[in-house]
């Protein structure tokens, strides 16, 4: 028996002029959110943001089954990031590129 794949954390992270930030978190919760829990592997999407003077940072961390829920949400290059039509209205930047990250135990048994 092989052990099972670890879950795979997908982070993506933009920025926005903090006069747009209340928008665009609305418009992540309208869209990214939903279209990422939607997927069939999903196993959960965290939206964090910080603001820092002018402006507002986001991270979506999204968790996952395995890289083959990825493809499902990002298609074959799962390294890209998934951007919506209204993105380029409130990200100061957007960023081609998003990370992965094996979940491992804090602690070991």
């Amino acid at each position: 028996m092989t052990a099972p794949e670890p879950t795979i954390a997908r982070s993506w992270s933009g920025q926005t002029p903090r006069a747009k930030a209340d928008a665009y978190e609305d418009y992540l919760r309208a869209t990214g959110v939903p279209d990422l829990e939607a997927t069939p592997g999903n196993l959960g999407v965290f939206l964090l943001r910080r603001d820092l003077g002018d402006r507002s940072e986001f991270v979506i961390l999204s968790l996952w089954d395995h890289m083959e829920s990825i493809h499902r949400f990002a298609g074959d290059d799962v390294q890209k990031a998934v951007y919506y039509p209204a993105d380029r209205e409130y990200l100061l930047r957007m960023d081609p590129l998003v990370t992965h990250y094996q979940v491992r135990p804090a602690r070991l048994p």
